[in-house]
Formats: structure tokens, C-alpha cells, sequence
């Protein structure tokens, strides 16, 4: 058999090798196990709450206000939302070590050499009078290795890494829902601080009114200290509710800003002056509990890092065998002027096998600590299951009470209204006083302002619900892809 049969022969064995590594694989195969929480029907099954329908949530919810205001703050946030950035750079870092770890299911190739100039020791030659001459020498080398993988610790340690770079795809989309969902919760809530600070100021405006008639009655007679003392005592609690309502209108401004990627200095403007808190008309759609199960990406991400967890048992497991190294190399070395002689040549093809035999100790551990791990995100994917239902559950449950409450809110003022503009009526006939009148006029403001009140939670609560359900992550199809952190391969 001639040296290039051998090595052929040998590459053959190599192959063959390889291919047997690629049959086998210690450690479990990953199935989401049928005993988690997702798995169960029960968790699939319609929410219990009311008002809502079962129609599939849409990718971007947030255009089911129809408010373009509100449309181009969320897409600038997606766009410029510093979060955004860090989780994009996090799942950037990921996928780098997936590479890095992919990279060892591949040959290693290695070259070294470099030149030198000198001679090799003489001492005892010197003695007798003869010294070694200085001459130009080299040497040079290199080596091919290729770790047979026949237990497949390196396809667990593949698997586990993509595992990881899928959970941090889902956590940079629950990013993204939770900048949608703030920049939209910020939006509603500088609005409504609008609307009750509007509503705020008339109530000023007319106790303002009830003490200068009621100080004109005290001049003239007909009223006591006590009752313009009330009046004014009255006027100043009103005029105490307003800087409340500012901050907490400048707060929502700022907090906007900082979500679309701006300084808080730089809020957007025209959201300052907005009266009018954006609400979805009708019944919301919410889908059911397998659509709530397949959409939120803090699920995915418990489920993808238990895929990893379950990898990394086979990763542990592999350490009980013996790990076998293919290498062929080859070196030359000498004068240079005896560059590429034969004698100056070396070569060897074989294998490298090692095998920590008396230490299985450790490698039980570690496949220990590796099991311990996968039961551990196992109870956490079953908890993050749970807990997505609930909040869901309790958004839709804290929805459904508050539009009950703004439905007697709703009665109550159109009660109000009607006796306002009777006393109205009353009073330009000059059949009751103008403090009975304005009287009514206070409690039309009071009911518009637990009206107001119940509006902006009414907001606040849609844009939780639209939060606990999950969306807003998914790939755009018109101009929020154009922001970089809103587009994932998938």
C-alpha cells in the first residue's frame, strides 16, 4: 500500500468517524415536556372576563386608537428607545457566541514558523579550539485537528447556545412591547392629565364665581362671614388639585420623551396641549389563551432558556466519556540552505484520545447541577405561564369593572347636567337665587371631573391589556421596519 493509499485511507476513516459523531448524542432530546403548564388545553382555553372578543390581536394595536400622533411617537420609541439599543446589542452578543461555539464542530488548522540566526551550543568543541559558525536557520510546521464528536457534546453545546440566542430574540421582543406599551401609556396619561386639569380649572373658575357673589351678598347684608369664609376655604382646596395635575402631565411628557430616544427637555410639544385621552371604541380584541401562549415573548424566552437548560444536561453528560482528537501535522526544520531536503521533513496522522477516567465524580455533579437547572426553568416557564394568564385575566377583569363605573359616572352627570340647565332656566325667570344656580353648575364640573377621572383609567387599563397580552413585537410590514431594533431575523 503506497503513502497517498494510507493517507487516503486514513482521511476515509476520518470521514467516517465524523459521520458516526453525527448519529449520537448523550443527554436528552428537547421536547416541551408534556407535563408544563403550556402544554395543558385548560391554558388555552377562552379568558374568562368580559367585555372582549375573541378576534386576533392585531401586530401594532396601537392603530386601533386611529390617532397618527400616537402612531408616530410609537414608531419613533421602536426606533430610537435606548432599552431597544441594549437589547439588540445583548441579542448581537448572543448570536456571536453561537458562532463561536459552532465554530468547534469544524477542523482546526494551525501554521507557525520564522526564521533565526546563530549556532548550536559547542562547549565541548570550543575546548579542543573549534567554534560551531553562525548560520541562517528556519523551521516551520503545521497541523490539522478535528475533535470527533461521538458523544455529541459539541452538537449539545451547539444547541444549547442557539437556545440562548432564541431567548434573547424573545427578550428584545418583550422590549419591544414594553416600549410600545409605555410610550403609549405615557401618551394617554398626558392627555388625561390634560382633560382633568381643563375640567379642574372650570371648577376654579366657578367657585371663583361663587365667592365674588357670595362676598357681594356679605356687603350688602345677606350673608354671614361663615359662609364666604366657606366659599373662599372651598375655592383654595379647588385651586390645590391643579399643580397635581400639572406634574403629573409635565411628568407623562418627560417620560415620553425619554422613550422615543429624546431628552426630556425635548418632549414633543404637541402633546402638551392634548385634551382628549385616546380610547379603542368597542369591544377589544384579545384572542384567545393559545394565541396569548404563542404571542408573548417572555414565554418563549422561559421555554427557549429550558431548551438550554436541557442541552447543557447532554453537555455534562459527555464529560463521563473519553474525548477523541484527530491530527495530522507536519514540520521541517534545519539550515536554510537545506531548505525542503528530505531529512528535513516530519510528519504524523493520528489520534488524540483523553479520558478523565478516576474524576466521574465531578462529571456527576456537574450533570447534577445541569438537571437541577433544567427542573428549575421548568418551574420557571410554568410560572411565567401562570403569571402571563393572570395578568391577562386581571387587565381584562380591572377593564370590564371601570367601564361599569364610567357608565354610572356617565348617568350620574347627564343627571347633573339636566338639573344644571333646569336651575339655569329657573334662575333667567327669576324663580331662584344665582347661588342655587351655580350650585348646579358645581356639581356638572364635579361629575365631568370623576368622568374625566374614570376616562383616563379607562385608557390607562386598554393600554395594560394590550401589554399583558403581548403585542406589538412583530415584524413590521411598512415603515416601522425601517428602524434598525425593530426588525429581527427570524
Amino acid at each position: 500500500m503506497t503513502a497517498m493509499t494510507r493517507f487516503a485511507f486514513r482521511m476515509a476513516s476520518l470521514a467516517v468517524a465524523a459521520g458516526l459523531a453525527a448519529c449520537a448524542a448523550v443527554g436528552p432530546d428537547y421536547h416541551q415536556p408534556s407535563e408544563a403548564l403550556a402544554s395543558q388545553p385548560a391554558a388555552a382555553k377562552p379568558f374568562a372576563e368580559a367585555p372582549a372578543n375573541a378576534a386576533p390581536l392585531p401586530a401594532h394595536w396601537w392603530r386601533l386608537y386611529h390617532d397618527p400622533l400616537l402612531d408616530k411617537l410609537v414608531t419613533q420609541a421602536l426606533a430610537h428607545n435606548t432599552d431597544l439599543r441594549q437589547a439588540v446589542a445583548n441579542l448581537e452578543r448572543e448570536r456571536a457566541i453561537e458562532t463561536e461555539v459552532a465554530g468547534a464542530k469544524y477542523p482546526t488548522i494551525g501554521v507557525n514558523g520564522g526564521p533565526s540566526f546563530g549556532h548550536v551550543s559547542g562547549l565541548s568543541l570550543l575546548q579542543k579550539g573549534y567554534e560551531p559558525p553562525n548560520t541562517f536557520n528556519y523551521s516551520a510546521g503545521a497541523s490539522l485537528s478535528y475533535q470527533v464528536d461521538l458523544f455529541g457534546q459539541i452538537r449539545r453545546a451547539i444547541e444549547a447556545s442557539a437556545a440562548n440566542s432564541q431567548a434573547a430574540e424573545a427578550a428584545l421582543d418583550l422590549v419591544r412591547v414594553n416600549v410600545a406599551a409605555g410610550t403609549a401609556r405615557a401618551y394617554a396619561e398626558a392627555c388625561s392629565a390634560g382633560l382633568r386639569l381643563q375640567i379642574a380649572q372650570k371648577s376654579v373658575a366657578l367657585q371663583q364665581d361663587a365667592v365674588n357673589v357670595t362676598e357681594r351678598l356679605q356687603r350688602a347684608g345677606r350673608a354671614g362671614a361663615i359662609d364666604a369664609g366657606r366659599a373662599r376655604a372651598q375655592l383654595a382646596q379647588l385651586d390645590a388639585a391643579l399643580p397635581p395635575l400639572k406634574a403629573q402631565r409635565q411628568g407623562a411628557l418627560y417620560r415620553l420623551a425619554t422613550l422615543t430616544g429624546a431628552l426630556p427637555q425635548d418632549f414633543p410639544r404637541e402633546v402638551a396641549d392634548c385634551t382628549t385621552p385616546p380610547r379603542v371604541a368597542g369591544a377589544l380584541p384579545v384572542g384567545d389563551g393559545a394565541a396569548l401562549l404563542r404571542r408573548r415573548p417572555d414565554i418563549r424566552q422561559a421555554e427557549r432558556s429550558l431548551a438550554a437548560s436541557t442541552a447543557r444536561i447532554g453537555v455534562a453528560t459527555a464529560d463521563l466519556y473519553p474525548k477523541v482528537t484527530l491530527g495530522l501535522s507536519g514540520s521541517s526544520a534545519g539550515h536554510a540552505n537545506d531548505f525542503g531536503r528530505k531529512d528535513t521533513l516530519a510528519w504524523s496522522l493520528g489520534p488524540l484520545i483523553s479520558w478523565t477516567v478516576p474524576n466521574t465524580g465531578a462529571a456527576q455533579a456537574r450533570i447534577a447541577q445541569a438537571e437541577a437547572g433544567t427542573r428549575a426553568a421548568l418551574a420557571k416557564f410554568d410560572g411565567t405561564v401562570l403569571t402571563a394568564l393572570r395578568e391577562t385575566e386581571t387587565a381584562l377583569g380591572a377593564y370590564a369593572r371601570e367601564l361599569d363605573r364610567r357608565a354610572a359616572l356617565q348617568a350620574s352627570r347627564d343627571e347633573s347636567a339636566k338639573v344644571a340647565a333646569q336651575a339655569r332656566q329657573l334662575y333667567r325667570n327669576g324663580r331662584t337665587a344665582y347661588l342655587d344656580a351655580l350650585d348646579a353648575e358645581r356639581a356638572l364640573a364635579g361629575a365631568d371631573a370623576a368622568l374625566a377621572a374614570s376616562e383616563a383609567q379607562l385608557a390607562d387599563d386598554q393600554v395594560v391589556l394590550f401589554m399583558a397580552l403581548g403585542g406589538g413585537w412583530e415584524p413590521a410590514d411598512d415603515a416601522l421596519a425601517q428602524g434598525k431594533p425593530t426588525t429581527t431575523a427570524r
